[in-house]
């Protein structure tokens, strides 16, 4: 009989604490998923960023709401503006896009003052085409140079011409061709020449 008892004051106490320890659980500040998943995608403060194609900048002209504008870069590395038309926005930084942006309103508009914001970042890429095993467009790493993106592509081809490699790279809206001696490189020859790459290279094999 007392054994019974015990049970069911046990019971009583058990269902009084179950309520008691949700009702601090509710109470209990909760992280706030929003704010986290607005930081992950917070603009990179890093000054010396060079915008990308698919980033995405908030051009902010001071008193000019219909100019300033959130915009995508284009794979060209263009963005458009009011005004502006077409403005090159791949190979830059920040920086240098707010001056672009600025001389060239200057025009239209006395004084502008302009900020730009990278509002999205794009991993970065280079690509490798041609006479290599797995040809496509891989995730640039810090300090990545040819070699390491013929290896991370899986070396060349039999038909390869070493001698022929070139590096397509466009900056400030022009594009250049860095020729490279991959089998001079390889043997230590010219070391010069196993440049590292950037953001949108593309490596030719032939």
């Amino acid at each position: 009989m007392r054994m019974n008892r015990w049970f069911w004051l046990m019971l009583l106490l058990g269902s009084l604490t179950v309520p008691s320890f949700a009702q601090t659980a509710a109470s209990k500040p909760q992280s706030d998923d929003k704010t986290a998943t607005v930081k992950d995608k917070l603009p990179t403060d890093d000054p010396n960023y060079v915008i990308g194609p698919d980033d995405e900048v908030i051009v902010t002209v001071w008193k000019e709401p219909d100019i300033s504008r959130t915009v995508p870069v284009r794979p060209d590395g263009k963005i458009s503006l009011p005004l502006l038309n077409d403005v090159q926005a791949g190979g830059l930084t920040p920086m240098q896009l707010t001056a672009e942006i600025t001389a060239r309103l200057a025009k239209f508009i006395s004084a502008p003052q302009v900020t730009v914001i990278v509002s999205r970042v794009t991993p970065q890429r280079i690509f490798v085409t041609g006479e290599v095993a797995r040809a496509g467009a891989y995730p640039l790493t810090p300090t990545m140079t040819i070699l390491e993106a013929v290896s991370i592509a899986g070396g060349l081809t039999p038909f390869a011409k070493q001698s022929k490699i070139y590096v397509l790279r466009t900056e400030n809206g022009k594009q250049s061709r860095i020729p490279v001696n991959y089998k001079e490189v390889l043997n230590g020859h010219k070391p010069e020449q196993n440049v590292v790459l950037k953001s949108g290279d593309t490596v030719v094999v032939p």
